[in-house]
């Protein structure tokens, strides 16, 4: 049986993935590398978890990590009226 729960978890990992595909499946590696590294985790998890995805990103892009939030937060701007899609976005610009 697949929940909202669910659904908001795969949305927010293509929304990830995308942002960082855009840039180039290097980067996207890099930050996937970097997640599993440090914290055993993929992508998908940084739903649960905002918090690791925000410090790979300042590690990776350095000042430039704030752009790549931002269009994480684009992608999924139509979805803001779920809570836990709001919740997502505000912890990961912390």
């Amino acid at each position: 049986m697949v929940n909202n729960h669910s659904i908001e978890k795969v949305l927010v990992g293509l929304a990830i993935e995308h942002t960082l595909l855009q840039i180039g499946k290097p980067v996207f590696d890099k930050v996937e590398s970097q997640l599993h590294e440090k914290y055993q985790c993929s992508i998908i998890d940084c739903y649960d978890n905002p918090q690791y995805l925000n410090a790979v990103l300042r590690e990776v892009f350095d000042k430039s990590y704030s752009d790549i939030i931002r269009s994480i937060e684009e992608f999924l701007n139509e979805f803001r009226y779920e809570y836990l899609i709001e919740r997502f976005i505000e912890k990961i610009k912390q």
